[in-house]
C-alpha cells in the first residue's frame, strides 16, 4: 500500500502531552513543523529537542481570537500549504456537579475546546480546499460519547469536536480534504493535573493501580491515521487503555 506523508503540519498546544508526541512523530518522518503554544520559551525548548527539521514557533493564546488570527497570518510563505492540522488544545477544568461548577470554568473550557477549534481549523482550510490536499485530526475524547459524572461540560465540548468534524466532512466533498475525529481513553499527561489545577495528589489518583494510555500510544494512532493513502479517509476512532471499559447505568435506590 502506498503511504501518505504530509509535507507541513499544524500541531495546536505542541508543548505537552499529546502534542509533543506528535511533534516527535512527525518530525522523525522530515515534516516541516508548525508548532503552537502559548508560552515561547516552552515552544523554544520544544524546538531544541526535535530533529533538524523545519519548524516555525506559532505563539497565540487560543483563549483570544485576534492572537490566533494575527499567529497564523505571521506564519512564513514556506509554511504556507499547510497538509495536516491537529487540533490538540483544550483541556478540562474541574470535575464539579454541573450545578455547583465554576461557570468560568466553563467558559474556559468552551472557549478552549470549541471556539478556538472553529477559529483555527476555519483559517486553515480555504488553503486545503484551494489545493484540494489536505487532513484535520480533531483531538476529541471518550467522553465526547460516553458520559461520566462531572464530566458535563467536558464531555459536551468533546461530542462538539466529534460532530464538528463529522458534520464538516459532509461540507468538504469534492476537495479531497480528509476529517477525523481521535478520541483517547484515559491517558497520563498533565491533563489531570491541569484539571485539578495543580493539585498533582488528586491527579496522581485518576492514574493510581492501572494502565492507561501513553502520549506516544496516541502519537502512534494519530500518526497512523495521517499517513494511510489519499483515497482512506478515518471518520472517527476510539483509542483506549485494555482495563478501560464503560461503566453500568448508575440505578438510585430508595432507602427501605
Amino acid at each position: 500500500m502506498q503511504k501518505y506523508q504530509p509535507k507541513t503540519v499544524l500541531i495546536t498546544g505542541s508543548t505537552s502531552g499529546f502534542g509533543k508526541a506528535f511533534a516527535q512523530r512527525f518530525a522523525e518522518i522530515g515534516c516541516s513543523l508548525i508548532l503552537h503554544g502559548r508560552n515561547a520559551e516552552k515552544i523554544q525548548e520544544l524546538i531544541n529537542a526535535l530533529p533538524n527539521v523545519p519548524k516555525h514557533a506559532m505563539i497565540a493564546d487560543l483563549l483570544k481570537p485576534q492572537e490566533i488570527t494575527d499567529a497564523f497570518n505571521a506564519i512564513p510563505p514556506s509554511f504556507h500549504n499547510i497538509d495536516l492540522l491537529i487540533n490538540n488544545a483544550g483541556g478540562a477544568l474541574g470535575l464539579d456537579k454541573f450545578h455547583e461548577m465554576n461557570l468560568a470554568d466553563a467558559d474556559a473550557m468552551i472557549d478552549s475546546n470549541c471556539r478556538s477549534l472553529v477559529h483555527i481549523t476555519r483559517l486553515v482550510m480555504p488553503q486545503m480546499a484551494a489545493r484540494k490536499r489536505g487532513h484535520v485530526i480533531n483531538i476529541a475524547s471518550v467522553a465526547g460519547n460516553w458520559p461520566y459524572p462531572g464530566g458535563n461540560v467536558y464531555a459536551a465540548c468533546k461530542a462538539f469536536a466529534r460532530q464538528l468534524t463529522l458534520a464538516t466532512r459532509c461540507d468538504l466533498q469534492g476537495t479531497n480534504i480528509r476529517m477525523t475525529s481521535i478520541e483517547p481513553g484515559i491517558a497520563e499527561t498533565e491533563f489531570s493535573v491541569k484539571r485539578f489545577k495543580g493539585d498533582a495528589d488528586k491527579a496522581a489518583k485518576v492514574y493510581a493501580d492501572t494502565q492507561p494510555l501513553t502520549s506516544e500510544d496516541v502519537g502512534e494512532a494519530v500518526f497512523w491515521v495521517a499517513t494511510l493513502p489519499e483515497h482512506v479517509n478515518v471518520n472517527s476512532m476510539e483509542v483506549v487503555p485494555t482495563k478501560q471499559t464503560w461503566a453500568p447505568f448508575a440505578i438510585e435506590r430508595d432507602a427501605g
